[in-house]
């Protein structure tokens, strides 16, 4: 929000002259004026747990082409994408990414551990870190710490040269750099300043830049799934609301002659081609003008929920209520699992034991992921995990007995020793680790279609890698199959990916979003006994004013149209000011009154300097104008100040880092 100071005390006071309540002035979306200089759109999906690219070429907008496959694997796990696991060399420099980093990392000697920099899952750190700048630091497995900026620049510089290298040798045609627009995802629900780190580590690593930030674009996850359903066939979707979705989901693939049908893991989700609809798909036809749909995005982070509303026949969409959700991602099963260990062996030793054998720990995790996948509503056998020899020895020498020990005496009944040397769980043991993320996103979808605004949902799309859950898709389908179709796309954990390269190529498809902040400037303006507080009367040159006042341009929760600009007039106080001072503010809540309410932040400031007016023929000097501008983008707030009388401008972007 802005407020205005006199040249002295460093405070301009306005007078308001003009207070639309709607947009004064709407402007075309930025990001598509310089659509057509890109040849190329290549779309990054970071992801918590494993991460990948797609490209496609702006020539031929109907083709995808997913990142090459890479080395290694887990059991039992699709490698579609790559685990986001990053390893530094003790001097900080990147040494590797992927399953390359994690292996190499396991194959460090204990002692060597102490001096590498190994991340593993660290983008949930941006969500849970309640203050983000360009200075906070994570921990690596070993307890280091090391700047955040730099390591998630580490990461995106890897994709950034994969992806020129693997685009060198499949474009016929030499391309500049400059000619290839980037897309990161994030998730909806990540605050502003996360968003904002996540351009300022593209720019780091090379991605773009701030005097061309046009050329990187912020896909929120759950827009990208949601456009990457729109141009799906219906033979590319399994409609889990007609009894499907609990461990057999089978997809008819479009690409396989016949229209034979595979598993989950067909060729066709393992192609590196992916063929889009050159028009809407015909999941489209069977929606109309005002449709509504909620695309529950469940990825290994973060659970992402939105709704959008069709407009025909254009095809766009708009946002009818702000991105909600929660960090309900498949890693909380992993920490119900972590939680699991401590009761049976203790906190202090699983502390202990992750802290010394890091790598150790590391191997545990996935032998858990490769089972925890097996876990469906029908499943009754039990399942073996493998505990590496580094747990079953280490915790011989710290607790003097054995693992098989701690198990009889463990008062947990359903997890056993087997007689190959595994921790044996019961089917229902494992199904319970899931149940109360579960709960939390059934509930949370519950919740939101409660709400007015989004009655009349048609179709919920689970998407993300944790949709491919049998055990989730089963509860969706209980809990909602009644009230609308419950689809899951074919490569569901692709579809944000393939989905933000859409968006790239035509960014304007998402029109309207839900503004998460209350936007405004700090004025003063004529005191009116009995709506204004006394403390705020102001008294000065024989005027009363009343401080302080939080003039809103938009406020939380209301649309805001992709590029759009809300235009406010003002006049200085004194008509000789020379000097202004604007702080732009911003609150969660819609019903703030004055810059010194609660949860009211400053986000930014400009600062304009006047030229003397000549005085008229009268003698007095004409009231100047100072026209103030707010641009939305797609990440980004940009605030314009600019004198009417002599064209001068000064603009700023808002630094949600600053919070």
């Amino acid at each position: 929000m802005f407020r205005w100071g006199m040249p002295r005390k460093r405070r301009v006071r306005l007078d308001v002259l003009s207070h639309p309540s709607h947009p004064a002035c709407m402007a075309k979306p930025t990001i598509s004026d310089s659509k057509q200089a890109f040849s190329i759109v290549v779309a990054i999906d970071f992801g918590t747990t494993s991460s990948g690219y797609a490209y496609s070429f702006t020539r031929d907008p109907g083709t995808i082409y997913m990142m090459r496959m890479w080395e290694g694997g887990d059991p039992g796990v699709s490698n579609q994408k790559m685990p986001t696991a990053l390893l530094l060399s003790p001097d900080k420099s990147f040494h590797s990414m992927g399953y390359t980093a994690r292996d190499a990392y396991h194959d460090l000697e204990p002692r060597d551990t102490e001096n590498w920099f190994f991340f593993n899952n660290f983008k949930m750190k941006l969500q849970e870190n309640n203050v983000i700048t360009l200075e906070t630091e994570l921990e690596a497995a070993n307890g280091r710490m090391l700047r955040a900026l730099d390591i998630f620049a580490h990461a995106l510089r890897f994709f950034r040269e994969r992806a020129l290298q693997e685009l060198s040798e499949q474009s016929t045609v030499d391309f500049e750099p400059t000619e290839v627009r980037w897309v990161v995802t994030v998730p909806a629900i990540w605050k502003q300043s996360a968003k904002q780190f996540m351009r300022e580590a593209a720019y780091k690593a090379g991605i773009a830049s701030s005097q061309f930030p046009e050329q990187l674009l912020i896909a929120l996850e759950p827009e990208a799934a949601s456009i990457y359903c729109r141009k799906l066939r219906i033979s590319q979707l399994a409609d889990i609301s007609l009894g499907g979705g609990t461990g057999g989901t089978t997809f008819v693939d479009a690409n396989l002659p016949n229209g034979r049908k595979g598993s989950r893991r067909s060729r066709y989700a393992q192609s590196r081609m992916f063929l889009v609809e050159n028009s809407i798909g015909e999941i489209w036809s069977e929606l109309q003008t005002g449709d509504r749909y909620l695309v529950a995005d469940c990825g290994g982070g973060t659970v992402d929920l939105t709704v959008h509303q069709i407009e025909q026949p254009q095809g766009t969409l708009k946002e009818l209520h702000k991105a909600s959700g929660g960090v309900w991602g498949s890693l909380a099963i992993d920490q119900a699992f972590e939680e699991l260990l401590c009761r049976i062996f203790g906190a202090s030793f699983i502390a202990q034991f992750k802290r010394n054998r890091p790598a150790a720990w590391v191997d545990l995790t996935i032998a858990f992921e490769s089972r925890k996948r097996t876990a469906a509503p029908d499943r009754t056998n039990s399942l073996n995990i493998s505990l590496p020899f580094s747990f079953v020895d280490y915790y011989r020498k710290v607790c003097g007995h054995s693992v098989e020990t701690a198990l009889r005496k463990s008062t947990v009944e359903y997890v056993k020793w087997s007689s190959q040397g595994m921790l044996r769980m019961s089917a229902e043991a494992m199904n319970q680790l899931f149940q109360p993320t579960i709960e939390k996103i059934v509930m949370a979808i519950d919740n939101l279609l409660k709400k007015p605004g989004v009655s009349g949902i048609k179709f919920i799309f689970l998407v993300g890698g944790f949709a491919e859950s049998p055990l989730l898709q089963h509860a969706v389908q209980t809990a909602f199959s009644s009230r609308c179709r419950i689809v899951v796309p074919q490569g569901m954990a692709l579809a944000i990916l393939k989905g933000a390269v859409l968006f790239g190529l035509d960014p304007t498809v998402v029109r309207v979003r839900r503004s998460a902040f209350t936007y405004g400037v700090g004025v003063l303006n004529r005191f009116v006994n009995g709506k204004h507080p006394p403390e705020k009367l102001l008294l000065k040159d024989g005027e009363r004013w009343c401080t302080d006042i939080f003039d809103h341009f938009v406020s939380a929760e209301e649309s805001v149209a992709l590029g759009e600009a809300v235009v406010r007039s003002y006049t200085p106080a004194r008509a000789t000011q020379l000097r202004i001072i604007i702080h732009v503010y911003c609150t969660p809540t819609e019903r703030a009154q004055f810059i010194s309410d609660e949860g009211v932040r400053k986000c930014g400031t400009l600062c304009l300097q006047l030229q003397a007016m000549s005085p008229s023929t009268n003698g007095t000097t004409a009231r100047r104008e100072i026209q103030t501008r707010m641009h939305f983008g797609d990440t980004e707030l940009q605030v314009t100040a600019l004198d009417v009388q002599t064209g001068k401008c000064v603009k700023a972007t808002i630094d949600f880092l600053s919070f």
